[in-house]
């Protein structure tokens, strides 16, 4: 039998077939590539983002922030660790203003952060390097170890000798700074959020004699709880503190200017603590003390927040201000948008903050 011949058309035909289909094959080859490519480079994102919330979580961090860096003309950031030994040891980050330096050390305001924060997240939020560039202050920020509270809140409450601990490791890393770097620990104020602030005032009664003035925002008032459930009944405002006690603890000595910053909605630390802190910074006055007790101001600017300005006159000279801001939660007042604990909707907690620690820097 002869063979029957192709058809020159289509063997052409199927010669481009062919062509097309060796073409559409390395085709599909590329596309299962670039697909697999892209497939697992977002599975390995995924996987990424999931081991870094894994590790967030962990680490007892809401809302992670790049480390500060130092830019050119802009101050420096330094790194440390310090303490009262391997087991009571703390990092912290130190922010110098330009300029400072042995022949003109900045003033010092010891910054804490709040729980489920750490400096770095802390620092993002409140913006403390470009408010503190601006005024020429250092800002000397410990970063609790999630070994000594495993949602990083500072110890304000507990027994005598975990407060006294944590109150010295703090002022150990103050002496530690003042002794290496260009500041002034005879120019030191403290601020905080949340226990931050709570931990502030307990160094306040604790040291006096070391702080020109403290401030506390969101804090629950000091040396009112021994224990998990007297904190919780602290910052709901129904457990005050033992005036005898911290009056005798004092030992003669005046609590430093105290400056109180609260949201009127603030669901985790109620209003009614910040008054408690305020009662109390009244009731520990000496009895011979003239206290004043100046109107309430009410104020607004622009679209932020209102507040209502509360002020105390000891002997003449500025002592308490309780500053409740209408519409805030517990969060940051002025912070960023970005981080939790922050709401930029209310004013500026750092410009009331040293509004309220010029008075008292001379």
């Amino acid at each position: 039998m002869k063979r029957r011949r192709k058809s020159p058309l289509v063997d052409a035909f199927f010669k481009l077939g062919r062509s097309a289909t060796r073409t559409a094959t390395r085709a599909a080859k590329t596309a299962t590539r670039k697909t697999t490519r892209a497939a697992t480079k977002a599975i390995t994102a995924q996987a990424t983002r999931a081991a870094q919330q894994t590790r967030d979580a962990l680490a007892g961090i809401a809302s992670p922030a790049k480390p500060p860096v130092t830019r050119a003309g802009s101050g420096r950031w330094l790194e440390g660790r310090w303490g009262l030994g391997p087991m009571a040891m703390r990092r912290y980050r130190l922010y110098l203003p330009p300029g400072a330096g042995k022949r003109r050390p900045a003033p010092l305001l010891l910054f804490l952060h709040g729980c489920q924060q750490d400096t770095a997240s802390f620092a993002a939020s409140t913006r403390v390097a470009s408010f503190a560039r601006q005024k020429g202050i250092a800002v000397l920020m410990p970063e609790q170890a999630q070994e000594a509270n495993p949602q990083r809140c500072w110890n304000w409450f507990g027994n005598e000798h975990m407060v006294a601990l944590e109150a010295r490791i703090l002022m150990a890393i103050v002496d530690h700074v003042g002794n290496t770097e260009p500041v002034r620990t005879d120019a030191l104020f403290a601020m905080g959020l949340s226990a931050g602030g709570a931990m502030s005032a307990t160094l306040a009664l604790r040291y006096p004699d070391r702080f020109r003035a403290v401030a506390s925002h969101s804090g629950a008032v000091a040396s009112s709880a021994r224990n998990l459930l007297q904190a919780g009944q602290a910052m709901r405002g129904r457990r005050a503190p033992d005036v005898e006690e911290i009056y005798r603890q004092l030992a003669g000595q005046t609590a430093p200017p105290l400056l109180i910053i609260h949201g009127d909605r603030d669901p985790v630390v109620n209003t009614a603590s910040a008054e408690a802190a305020a009662a109390l910074w009244l009731a520990i006055c000496d009895e011979n003390d003239a206290i004043r007790a100046l109107p309430p101001r009410r104020s607004a600017r622009g679209t932020r927040y209102a507040i209502t300005r509360f002020d105390w006159k000891r002997n003449g000279r500025p002592y308490l201000r309780l500053v409740q801001v209408h519409g805030l939660g517990h969060a940051w007042s002025g912070g960023t948008a970005r981080q939790q604990y922050s709401d930029p909707g209310g004013p500026d907690a750092l410009r009331i903050a040293w509004a309220w620690f010029a008075l008292h820097s001379t």
